[in-house]
């Protein structure tokens, strides 16, 4: 059965895009999700949703002792070895690398680790909003690590006007063309964008230990009890645009979730068509897949973020019904024509997908593993 794998996530960004603000972000809201977080050039902790605000660019204080030893990205593997190891019960592992680090060659060395418990979960890129230009200006290379994100955040977009944001918007479309960009302030962006929420610990309040998180909302709550803690909402929309409306503190403005579900098994090769065309702004496929092939018919996991696309065939469990169920998470995407193209890769008849047509599916299988087909 394939191993239960946790995705790793690069946030990069030059100095002064709010790299370790969004971080505090996500390790904010977590809501129960267990973040391994290594800090390129700082070191290496694992977090419980705690805080790490004012800290990591020097060292990162715990109740065991601190960790302030130098990381060079050589020593990147180890790390991962450390905290996808099972009992650190890690469910997502985020890497915020160093302002002046090179992105593409932490990437590089994540897709090469020979760890089967970890897979790439793409390339956060943070730009600064109202300091694009002189960062450009300073570091041509943006527009390369820009190209080659995944998602592109453009934080405090609030300190420009309108127009200025739009043509910013436009530029970053036009770098990183085919990926969803995201505008915000203070790095404000719904987790469930990057990374699926983890299940947590017992969340009986009466038997489970105080954690950081109860510590944030007591906090927030003493500053504001009618509202809550403004960590997690942001009542303003940064871009401007009517639709991004503000929903039980989500920023659901960030992004849309679509569904897919067939009892019918998929053609592959015409899933294949789909996910080789994926349209503009879809940024994550997740779930599972069926297909009606002989020695093929095993349960495929998907997972794709960007262009990091991997099928995992793992045997059916016993008694569980044989079906395609998807989501796909982006921005600005069409659901309804998501929906007609995936229904346009249902099998047309039995015998309409043969093995030959798995070619495509295969080539994205990382280690096939000895398994009952059927």
């Amino acid at each position: 059965m394939a191993t239960q794998q946790i995705p790793v996530v690069v946030l990069a960004g030059f100095l002064g895009s709010g790299k370790t603000t969004l971080l505090n972000h996500l390790l904010g809201t977590g809501d129960g999700t267990r973040i391994g977080a290594i800090v390129n050039d700082f070191g290496s902790i694992e977090i419980d949703a705690m805080t790490v605000a004012g800290q990591v660019d020097s060292m990162v204080s715990l109740g065991n002792g601190c960790l302030c030893c130098a990381v060079d990205t050589s020593e990147l593997d180890t790390y991962l070895e450390r905290l996808a190891r099972p009992a650190a019960r890690i469910d997502v592992i985020v890497i915020e690398a160093s302002g002046l680090a090179e992105p593409q060659e932490l990437i590089r060395m994540i897709l090469a680790s020979d760890n089967d418990r970890i897979v790439y979960g793409g390339l956060i890129e943070v730009v600064d909003a109202a300091e694009f230009e002189d960062t450009r200006n300073r570091h041509p290379e943006l527009d390369r690590h820009v190209g080659i994100a995944d998602i592109v955040v453009l934080n405090k977009a609030d300190r420009i006007g309108g127009a200025a944001r739009q043509h910013l918007m436009d530029t970053l479309a036009d770098l990183a063309p085919g990926r969803p960009v995201i505008c915000t302030a203070y790095g404000r962006v719904d987790p469930e964008l990057f990374f699926d929420r983890g299940p947590g610990e017992d969340h009986d309040a009466a038997v489970r230990q105080l954690s950081f998180e109860d510590l944030l909302r007591d906090s927030a709550a003493d500053k504001d009890p009618a509202h809550g803690s403004d960590d997690h909402c942001d009542h303003s929309d940064p871009c401007g645009h009517p639709d991004h409306a503000h929903h039980a503190g989500h920023l659901h403005a960030a992004y849309q979730s679509v569904e897919f579900t067939s009892a019918e098994p998929l053609h592959p090769r015409r899933l294949m068509d789909f996910l080789d065309s994926r349209p503009s702004g879809l940024y994550r496929i997740k779930g599972f897949v069926h297909f009606d092939v002989p020695e093929n018919r095993q349960k495929f996991t998907v997972h794709a973020v960007g262009d990091f696309l991997r099928f995992y065939p793992a045997p059916w469990p016993k008694g569980e019904e044989r079906c395609t169920q998807l989501v796909m998470i982006g921005s600005g995407i069409d659901a309804p024509a998501l929906r007609k193209e995936l229904d346009n890769c249902r099998e047309s008849a039995p015998s309409d997908a043969d093995q030959n047509s798995m070619w495509g599916v295969l080539r994205y299988v990382a280690a096939r593993e000895d398994s009952d087909n059927e």
